[in-house]
């Protein structure tokens, strides 16, 4: 991701059975608290000066729920307001188990929706090749806004 910093917070092999849970039912509920273990605890420690957009990477629901709207929730403090809703793939690829070549043939082709904040942090549950988080940093920088970190729950190359 060059100069853009990707913190993510667990082990892909310790959480990967968690992960698979996306698209089910139960995964509302193991995300939340995925999310509030990682995400919302980084939020209570993060000290930065200015207020930030927290964006979820294409959060739109799907099976119930957006698992990336769960995680971006609980980013929400005194200086990190999540926004929704406002970086969605225009094309629904499926990334999963794709070289990088492949994700990079398939762009999401992400739509912005304007907000106030000038400077965001993406999250994701999973980095892969960083394509999507790639992807979404350039739609953010043109459209005036600096992706300042990433955080993702897990990264998927180390495993």
């Amino acid at each position: 991701m060059g100069s853009i910093p990707v913190y993510s917070f667990f082990p892909y092999d310790e959480i990967e059975s968690l992960l698979l849970t996306k698209h089910t039912d139960i995964g509302y509920y193991i995300y939340r608290v995925l999310a509030a273990r990682a995400l919302g605890a980084f939020a209570c420690e993060w000290d930065y000066k200015n207020r930030v957009a927290s964006i979820g990477i294409d959060d739109h629901a799907a099976n119930g729920y957006s698992h990336t709207a769960v995680l971006n929730r609980a980013l929400a403090s005194s200086n990190i307001i999540p926004q929704y809703g406002k970086l969605r793939a225009s094309k629904h690829y499926k990334y999963a188990g794709k070289s990088a070549e492949e994700r990079l043939m398939n762009p999401r082709e992400f739509i912005y929706t304007p907000f106030a904040e000038n400077e965001v942090i993406l999250v994701d549950d999973i980095v892969t090749t960083g394509t999507t988080l790639s992807e979404a940093t350039e739609v953010l920088h043109a459209n005036g806004k600096k992706v300042i970190l990433c955080l993702t729950l897990t990264d998927a190359e180390n495993r």
